[in-house]
């Protein structure tokens, strides 16, 4: 298997694997390893982010992890623009990048183009996320059909994210997401990515998210929620939607026993892991679908 004029593309849901994979692969095929985690870029996010530890890096050069403030936002089009330099400037040193996340709209980004959405209000955005849940699901996709019935072909009412983006867009530029994805086109061919997607057992995953929830907590979570409140960071920033800030919050404020923001982290992340693999299954048809036991296999054959 040749990887070497690839630009290798690593997803799965959190709590998979996918970073310590990474490096192994790095250290096979000389490569650099560059973040695809929304979440990972925060530079105070590090425990709550599960961001990996440079004592873990192997000696493997990892590029774009927390390098971020929380008190700014960091978009998709933010990341492109970054990821493409550090492709170039991995290559022109003879070295493979390896992109790995979980962040599925980064990886759609890169291989099939951003699309070009004008800027929307975060006041604007926010008052359609309270009437979805004024509404509730079913109401609001409903209510969406009729305003951008493309929108019927591609989505479901669970589909709840995908769902509030269509209709903002739709009720702001007046166009549907449907027509704005068809102007957009990606750098690279299709040839130049290898993409593996990793496929956990949800029963497995559940225990490992479990038991990294407990560590987080153990190994400094609550310290970091303490100095992220201290730094004021506005609702509407993205770093304030990370799973454990609200739940660490009310520990603070006494609303909570410990137990409780254990059990409430690990259902949060239990419940994004299970979006991350549905956007995998309904985005990603044509990646190297691995599953976790194969993954030394996949190294071995290499």
């Amino acid at each position: 298997m040749d990887l070497k004029s690839k630009i290798v593309l690593i997803y799965g849901p959190t709590a998979s694997g996918k970073s310590s994979f990474a490096i192994k692969l790095a250290k096979m095929i000389n490569g650099e390893i560059v973040n695809a985690d929304s979440m990972q870029v925060y530079k105070e996010l590090k425990i709550l982010s599960a961001r990996p530890l440079k004592k873990e890096y192997k000696n493997i050069k990892h590029h774009l992890y927390g390098f971020q403030s929380v008190k700014k936002n960091f978009s998709t089009g933010d990341w492109l623009k970054l990821v493409n330099e550090k492709i170039l400037n991995i290559k022109k040193r003879k070295k493979i990048p390896i992109l790995v996340g979980g962040t599925g709209l980064y990886f759609k980004a890169l291989t099939e183009g951003l699309v070009n959405i004008p800027n929307i209000p975060i006041r604007f955005r926010s008052s359609i996320r309270s009437l979805h849940k004024k509404l509730g699901s079913k109401k609001f996709f409903l209510k969406l059909i009729k305003l951008d019935p493309l929108s019927k072909n591609y989505l479901n009412f669970n589909d709840t994210q995908r769902v509030i983006r269509a209709y903002e867009i739709k009720l702001f530029t007046k166009k549907s997401i449907y027509e704005w994805f068809k102007s957009t086109k990606s750098d690279y061919e299709n040839n130049d990515f290898y993409k593996i997607y990793i496929d956990y057992p949800r029963t497995e995953l559940i225990k490992r998210i479990n038991n990294r929830t407990q560590y987080m907590i153990k190994n400094g979570a609550i310290l970091e929620v303490k100095k992220f409140i201290k730094l004021r960071v506005s609702k509407f920033r993205t770093a304030s939607k990370a799973i454990g800030i609200n739940e660490i919050r009310e520990y603070l404020n006494k609303k909570i026993e410990i137990q409780e923001v254990i059990d409430k982290i690990s259902i949060k992340t239990r419940q994004y892991a299970k979006r991350q693999s549905t956007w995998g299954r309904s985005n990603m048809l044509g990646w190297n679908k691995i599953k976790s036991d194969s993954l030394n296999k996949f190294l071995k054959k290499i």
